[in-house]
């Protein structure tokens, strides 16, 4: 089986322990998820299963959307709830105004500094590792683009917000940047992914549900093809020849003028799946880069 599954994932579950489910559950030795969620957030987890797990960074660099509630006037040394309280401070003086405001200042291009307790790592070591042990490193600011940024809730002291972020943006960092930027510390109490890339948290799936459907037998049903995280690029159609080229991993000639993207997809004349394939400027010529074999 080769797609991907809409998994509504639910707090308290780490990713990982929902692909060595789906692995469990399936059969299938190749299963992945794009793009990591902690244990206590929920929310959208696409899981790749077979030969889709080739296609998982296109899934991994979409735009990713959340619903975040913020909790001003305390800091934790995780920047979440799961963390130690190092910090309180009176945010009585903070108004929507100022939140409007503020919040304004984080969308578009920004450089934002991941969090300690993340899976980064520092010579060869994630850093909350470190982090566990008390040792603290320098972390490198590095840009995240916020695609839209909106206020949705205000009961003092918990804010709710939806965001949607590039890759590489850290939630809890921006919660915990937004109460310094309020000068009253904030943490992130709750978060919920709503979108990844062209999945959507109306269509997720729960894992009771996903259980049930394993156990009847109709889990196929949910299996999304593995062509549909790319259904954004060009696509182009070859004969039987230039498929087993493609197969091959041989650069062909196909049209003159690639999008401007420099990048499609490929299938047969049947309709079936190829890859994608990456116009070389060079050459003039078209290169397999993912190709579903």
């Amino acid at each position: 089986m080769d797609g991907i599954l809409n998994i509504n994932k639910p707090a308290g579950r780490t990713s990982y322990s929902i692909v060595a489910m789906v692995k469990r559950l399936s059969g299938e030795r190749r299963v992945g998820h794009a793009g990591t969620l902690d244990p206590d957030a929920t929310g959208v987890l696409p899981v790749c299963l077979g030969r889709a797990t080739r296609f998982t960074e296109f899934l991994t660099d979409a735009v990713k959307a959340y619903r975040a509630e913020i909790e001003l006037g305390v800091a934790t040394d995780t920047y979440d709830s799961a963390g130690k309280v190092i910090e309180r401070k009176d945010f009585s003086g903070v108004s929507r105004e100022n939140l409007v405001t503020a919040l304004a200042s984080f969308r578009g291009t920004i450089q934002q500094t991941p969090p300690m307790y993340s899976a980064l790592k520092h010579k060869g070591k994630p850093l909350y590792e470190l982090a566990r042990v008390g040792i603290q490193v320098e972390r490198k600011p590095r840009l995240v683009e916020i695609y839209d940024l909106e206020l949705i809730g205000w009961q003092p002291p918990l804010v709710t917000i939806e965001v949607a972020c590039s890759k590489g943006t850290y939630i809890r960092s921006l919660a915990h940047d937004l109460g310094q930027t309020l000068g009253c510390g904030a943490m992130l109490k709750s978060l919920a992914r709503l979108r990844c890339g062209v999945f959507d948290i109306e269509d997720a799936i729960s894992v009771a549900q996903l259980e049930d459907a394993f156990h009847h037998g109709y889990w196929r049903h949910f299996v999304y093809p593995p062509d549909i995280v790319l259904l954004n690029w060009a696509a182009m159609i070859v004969g039987e020849s230039t498929s087993e080229l493609i197969k091959n991993g041989t650069n062909i000639d196909l049209a003159p003028n690639p999008p401007p993207d420099n990048r499609c997809r490929a299938y047969t004349t049947e309709g079936n799946f190829l890859g994608v394939l990456h116009f070389n400027s060079a050459n003039k010529q078209w290169q397999p880069k993912k190709v579903l074999l």
